[in-house]
């Protein structure tokens, strides 16, 4: 469900040029929501939103549901406040997955194999290779949106443009059900037409930083220098990417079957909490979710990350980069509570019935720097060979890598409950 800004005024005929506009931004509407009602045809036109329980926040909403001024990651509480004759049905990720993976098996494959699959309902598509077929971009647009709304009832939103970043803006601003081609020749001004909020990548952090520096919108973005730039973000990097940015500009190409970033894994509490039992334990099952993730795509990760959502609904994360890059729970966990310690300001090692300066409402552990077993060589920590010398049938930690990946095979057969590992 993106919230990103749109603009009634970018909502318009750019001209037809279709010159070298070989890249396309297709995000389905309202996904979950559009799935539900595609299954269940009688909440046609009633406000749907996905999510249920007292503690959880709105997953996504239908169009009808966003007229209530309902959006993600609101509280459910709030939503059924603004909307209480709104539908509340509970996230189905396997059903939506299916769904997803039935269009882009059915409908986008028919065009190219060259898709970067950004989530489950969005995706880039380089479309150069098309064009024989074809003809021109804006007519694969066409049948794609027409192929998805007749087949899965679903609708989508298409932007034709000769760069990522323009593609997904125009996508953005043809929502609902639409369709937005950005010539070569005004994708300048169709960028700088919008917020600083409009370009992918500015968060509210990154925005207040720009505005400490006089930078409003993307006009302005587009006078500083890079020099200017790079002192208002503190990254070359960052200042080299908004300065492209402001003009349209983007040389990221699509990359099909773009490796995962992330894998993660977060809960929320049935009621705040102060005890660093309960959060431990949490951070616990989390790490075991994204080990088991991990180890069933042959991965491995070199950084751990541990989010955590406070009563006020406010969020923190720290993460920490290994020497050695790990995929089971026994390594996670560690690191997951010293990054807990760390965020709340406690020393290492606290008692664990020490309440927590602050009510905790959620927490999750998520793994990135993502690279496959086979490619990473790994060398054993200081830990492990100490271990190793005392011990001839090898590491305490080796034996419990070696009893998560014979739970993983007791799981595949007998399900994912079947076994787990001890708090």
């Amino acid at each position: 469900m993106s919230t990103a800004p749109r603009l009634a005024a970018a909502k318009k005929d750019w001209g037809h040029d279709e010159t070298g506009c070989t890249v396309l931004h297709i995000d389905m509407d309202a996904f979950y929501a559009s799935c539900e009602v595609a299954r269940h045809p009688q909440l046609q036109g009633r406000p749907v939103i996905i999510g249920t329980g007292r503690r959880s926040v709105v997953s996504a909403a239908s169009y009808e549901a966003r007229a209530f001024g309902i959006n993600s990651a609101m509280p459910l509480a709030r939503a059924r406040r603004l909307c209480p004759q709104g539908v509340f049905l509970p996230v189905d990720m396997a059903y939506y997955r299916g769904i997803s993976r039935r269009i882009f098996d059915t409908v986008f494959s028919r065009i190219t194999d060259q898709i970067e699959q950004v989530s489950v309902d969005e995706c880039y598509m380089d479309v150069s290779g098309a064009l024989i077929r074809w003809g021109m971009p804006t007519a694969i647009a066409r049948w794609i949106r027409a192929s998805v709304a007749r087949q899965f009832h679903v609708t989508c939103s298409v932007g034709v443009a000769t760069n990522k970043l323009v593609a997904k803006m125009a996508s953005t601003n043809a929502k609902p059900d639409g369709m937005l081609l950005i010539p070569r020749a005004r994708q300048a001004e169709f960028v700088q037409l919008m917020p600083l909020r409009g370009i992918p990548g500015i968060g509210p952090s990154l925005e207040k930083r720009l505005n400490a520096w006089a930078i409003k919108d993307v006009v302005d973005l587009a006078t500083m220098s890079e020099r200017d730039l790079t002192r208002a973000t503190g990254s070359n990097l960052t200042a080299r990417k908004l300065a492209q940015a402001s003009h349209g500009l983007d040389d990221d190409p699509v990359q099909p079957r773009a490796p995962e970033k992330s894998l993660g894994a977060e809960r929320t509490f049935l009621h705040d909490t102060t005890s660093m039992k309960q959060v431990c334990d949490l951070l616990r099952v989390c790490s075991n979710e994204v080990a088991t993730g991990l180890r069933s795509h042959d991965l491995i990760a070199r950084t751990i990350t541990v989010k955590l959502r406070f009563d006020d609904l406010r969020y923190m994360t720290k993460a920490h980069t290994l020497e050695t890059p790990v995929n089971s729970a026994n390594r996670i966990y560690p690191q997951a509570v010293g990054l807990l310690k760390a965020m709340l300001g406690l020393p290492d090692g606290v008692p664990m019935d020490t309440p927590l300066p602050r009510l905790i409402r959620l927490a999750g552990v998520s793994a990135s720097g993502l690279s496959r077993v086979e490619d990473t060589p790994i060398q054993p920590s200081l830990e492990d060979i100490i271990h190793e010398s005392k011990r001839r049938t090898g590491s305490e930690s080796q034996r419990l890598d070696q009893a998560e990946a014979t739970m993983d095979s007791i799981r595949s057969r007998y399900g994912k409950g079947s076994v787990s590992m001890g708090l």
